[in-house]
């Protein structure tokens, strides 16, 4: 019984790691999809506050997609094949948590990488 108790255990911690997002994963994410055109680098994501990120971000960062398409800007409407990616659906829930632990709002400043 002991044993079947600690496996138990183990399969749920292993489990629950691997699903929660990871801010690390969201700013390798932003570095290597976002930066090339918000030329403010990882300094951008202090320009909205948690609200405002979290509302571009619902919904697997539908809104995002969005306001991208709708820009006038060329680089924006280019990056809407990357929104409509499986790369996008798997690591947004990783920028959604990148973009709230450095928003304005948040206190945070993110190291350079």
């Amino acid at each position: 019984m002991n044993k079947f108790l600690i496996f138990t255990l183990s399969v749920f911690v292993f489990t629950s790691l691997s699903v929660e997002a990871a801010v690390y994963k969201g700013q390798d994410e932003y570095v290597k999809k976002c930066v090339k055109c918000h030329k403010a680098g990882q300094a951008f994501v202090a320009t909205k506050k948690k609200r405002e990120w979290n509302a571009l971000m619902k919904d697997k960062g539908l809104k995002l997609a969005e306001v991208h398409l709708e820009s006038e800007e060329k680089s924006a409407k280019e990056s809407h094949e990357y929104f409509e990616s499986n790369a996008f659906d798997k690591n947004s829930k990783h920028l959604k948590d990148f973009l709230l632990e450095y928003a304005s709002d948040s206190g945070n400043v993110p190291a350079c990488n």
